[in-house]
């Protein structure tokens, strides 16, 4: 990726690639950083705009590592961003797609490298009817990435950033933690490769195929957590989240939001 001229504390301007490619790029001693292992959760506390104090504050603290936990660029908007994190199919990954087609409403689809392999005809389908596949590791590691070398973490993105554009002609630019396992050393690792770590503001006890939530509070949670630059993680193995999204994105839209490409 190339940079333009600018520094200040170890980072420097992008100017090329896609998705969020203006944002900075870490050039500084990642060895010296911190990378003491933290478990991404949004919180219980939120603001004056229903946002979680929690991303917002990992916002401020760590968006210079291209890293979002909510879109603060959105404070004055209500655009929304819908996210699944796509482990293993259970069935229900086409049905969601049939859902975003006929809302028309667009999604980044975080996959593996097992995933891939494994389902060829919905990563068509995904990036075939617009939306943004992204990066959730090779190997998904259960330790979380920061338990590994600095070369293992970039092979856990460049392996599959280089099979899916190998086989779909696709180049992806976001990448997801598997379960939200960071650093402050591992963000910087991620943003010196050249992706976005896209984290959210919104999740909730979803990827149990056999414990799944009830439908009505379901729905009425994703309702009541909505605010501005929110991004909803969803996994896509949930039969909840399947009977429930059209809804949802109905009822978004109707409470004045739009759901936007990330961009």
């Amino acid at each position: 990726m190339a940079a333009s001229a600018g520094t200040a504390d170890g980072i420097i301007s992008s100017t090329a690639g896609s998705g969020a490619d203006s944002r900075a790029k870490y050039t500084g001693d990642i060895s010296a950083l911190d990378n003491t292992l933290q478990n991404w959760g949004q919180g219980v506390q939120f603001d004056d705009l229903n946002r979680p104090q929690g991303a917002v504050t990992a916002q401020e603290k760590y968006g210079k590592y291209s890293a979002d936990f909510v879109r603060t660029d959105d404070a004055d908007t209500k655009r929304i961003y819908l996210t699944f994190d796509e482990g293993y199919e259970n069935g229900y990954t086409s049905q969601i797609l049939d859902v975003l087609k006929e809302k028309n409403c667009p999604a980044v689809f975080f996959v593996t490298m097992p995933y891939v392999k494994q389902q060829p005809e919905l990563i068509r389908r995904m990036i075939d009817e617009g939306h943004i596949v992204g990066n959730h590791s090779v190997t998904h590691p259960s330790g979380g990435l920061p338990s590994q070398s600095r070369e293992q973490q970039e092979r856990e993105l460049l392996d599959l950033h280089d099979y899916v554009k190998e086989n779909f002609g696709y180049e992806m630019s976001l990448f997801r933690y598997p379960a939200g396992k960071f650093s402050e050393q591992s963000l910087a690792i991620v943003q010196s490769v050249g992706y976005t770590s896209i984290f959210w503001s919104f999740a909730y006890k979803d990827w149990d195929p056999d414990n799944q939530p009830e439908e009505t509070a379901a729905l009425a949670k994703l309702k009541e957590r909505l605010h501005p630059g929110a991004i909803y993680l969803l996994h896509a193995v949930s039969s909840t989240n399947t009977h429930v999204l059209g809804q949802f994105i109905d009822d978004a839209r109707a409470a004045g939001y739009e759901f936007v490409p990330y961009r």
